[in-house]
C-alpha cells in the first residue's frame, strides 16, 4: 500500500508539474490576447484598432520597421500614452519568455 501511494503521490506531481509548464501555441495566443485590436490578419482593422491606429502587421514596409527587442519589450511591458494611461495591456504576467518570442515570430509571418 505505501508503494501505491509513493506512485500516485510521484504521478501527480509530474502531472502538475506538466500543466503548468505547458505553452500555448502562438496562434492561441494571438487569438486570445490580440486579434481584439489587431485583427485576425493583424491588420488592425478593427474598431479598437482603428481608434488606436494601430500598424498592419502585413505591410513589408511596417514590418522592416519594427525591431523584434522592441516587440518583444512591447508584448512583455505593454504601452501607455503621454498621460500614462494603458493603451495595450502587458502580457509578461500572462505568458512566459518562449511565449512572447513565438508571438513575435507569429507576427513576422503576417507580412504578405
Amino acid at each position: 500500500m505505501k508503494h501505491l501511494t509513493k506512485i500516485t503521490a510521484a504521478s501527480l506531481v509530474l502531472l502538475f508539474g506538466a500543466a503548468l509548464s505547458y505553452a500555448a501555441p502562438a496562434s492561441e495566443n494571438w487569438e486570445n490576447h490580440c486579434t481584439k485590436c489587431h485583427g485576425a490578419d493583424g491588420k488592425g482593422q478593427t474598431k479598437v484598432g482603428k481608434k488606436l491606429q494601430l500598424k498592419d502587421y502585413t505591410d513589408a514596409k511596417v514590418q522592416a520597421e519594427m525591431k523584434d527587442d522592441e516587440i518583444i519589450n512591447v508584448i512583455a511591458q505593454g504601452i501607455t500614452d503621454k498621460a500614462g494611461k494603458e493603451k495595450m495591456k502587458a502580457y509578461k504576467p500572462e505568458l512566459s519568455d518562449d511565449e512572447i518570442k513565438d508571438l513575435l515570430a507569429y507576427v513576422r509571418k503576417l507580412k504578405a
